[in-house]
């Protein structure tokens, strides 16, 4: 029987050839695919002998002098629980069984453990409080936050160096089995590397994550301008990473308290200021107050209630560049009150002089 005939090879074929003839033989007459089928048990034994010496070069190169190898150097083993599946499709050659598998169940071993990546830190949230001035001209403010910083112990590693010894998770073999039914699998123990030893052990001051929590005050510039409602990012002030990760950064919230003067729209600021009805009537220049000290107005003659007007520069410095937004200021007519004849007397003399309705237009 002619080896190679058996494999449905040519005698120049390479390793990779034989290897691929095999897995595809092999697939088809294992008894463990055929069970109670006596032919194919035979057919795989003389499949598995073939493979075992046209894999091994010293046995080939001696069955290719003689034309014939040895029964008795050859142990065939047939039954998933009699080999080994640790290969990996990135070794050599597997003399066994398992290579056909070998991919497929490395991946699906190391979906159930993935590596552990180091991790990015999450954001932190706070608010903080601000006067109304203190926004307007900025400030800085002193904050305390709890946060998880890099383990002082290991570094952020999450794992300490010790004296070397046997590891204890595969007792010193380096590869940890299962058992599926009658299928048993390999693979090599993640914990030492498959080394069997020991280097490493989990920090216990931060329980393997590499970071631990701690309370830090800093120092927050508040820009000037700033609203309420808006949000000051502070970078890498948030949690620390898991395993040296990247750390989060925090993130200030700001509430401005109400003045009770001015309102606040963008960058500009609105006041309603009352005026007399002489200065409505003929006009007047009048000081307003300004978030910054006072400013001048000139009412125009013959100024309507509400009426409004613009001061420009006069408002909220933008927190982008500075800057500033402007002060609009809406009158509000103010009747006098009338404590004597004499005003009285006049009022009716004007009511006389411009006796024209005011309220003609809604006639028409």
């Amino acid at each position: 029987m002619d080896l190679y005939e058996l494999l449905g090879i040519s005698r120049g074929a390479t390793l990779i050839e034989i290897k691929r003839s095999y897995r595809r033989l092999a697939r088809k007459y294992h008894p463990d695919i055929n069970p109670g089928d006596n032919t194919a048990e035979a057919r795989f034994k003389e499949i598995n002998r073939a493979y075992e010496t046209l894999s091994d070069p010293e046995a080939r190169q001696r069955y290719d002098g003689s034309g014939a190898f040895s029964e008795s150097s050859t142990t065939v083993t047939y039954g998933f629980e009699g080999f080994d599946f640790s290969a990996t499709a990135a070794h050599g050659a597997a003399p066994t069984f398992g290579d056909l598998f070998a991919e497929v169940f490395s991946r699906r071993e190391g979906a159930s453990e993935p590596a552990e990546s180091p991790e990015r830190g999450a954001d932190l949230y706070v608010s903080l409080t601000l006067t109304f001035d203190e926004a307007l001209r900025g400030s800085q403010r002193q904050l305390t936050v709890t946060r998880r910083e890099t383990c002082r112990s290991c570094r952020g590693t999450g794992r300490l160096r010790v004296a070397e010894a046997r590891c204890q998770r595969c007792q010193g073999t380096g590869t940890l089995r299962s058992r599926r039914g009658h299928m048993v699998f390999s693979k090599s123990c993640p914990t030492c590397g498959g080394s069997g030893r020991q280097v490493q052990t989990s920090c216990s001051a931060c329980a393997g994550t590499g970071a631990d929590a701690r309370s830090e005050t800093m120092t927050i510039r508040i820009p000037a301008g700033v609203s309420d409602g808006s949000r000051i990012r502070v970078p890498e002030k948030g949690n620390a990473g898991l395993r040296g990760g990247a750390e989060g950064d925090l993130y200030v919230t700001i509430q401005v308290e109400p003045h009770d003067v001015f309102r606040r729209e963008g960058d500009d600021f609105h006041i309603v200021v009352p005026i007399a009805v002489h200065e409505a009537a003929l006009g007047a220049r009048v000081e307003v107050p300004a978030p910054d000290g006072q400013a001048r107005l000139k009412i125009p003659p013959g100024t309507q209630p509400g009426q409004r007007f613009r001061i420009r520069g006069r408002g909220a410095p933008s927190p982008r560049d500075g800057h500033r937004g402007d002060l609009i200021v809406e009158v509000k007519l103010v009747l006098p009150r009338l404590l004597d004849e004499r005003s009285k007397e006049l009022l009716r003399e004007f009511g006389k002089i411009n006796a024209e309705d005011v309220r003609k237009d809604l006639l028409r």
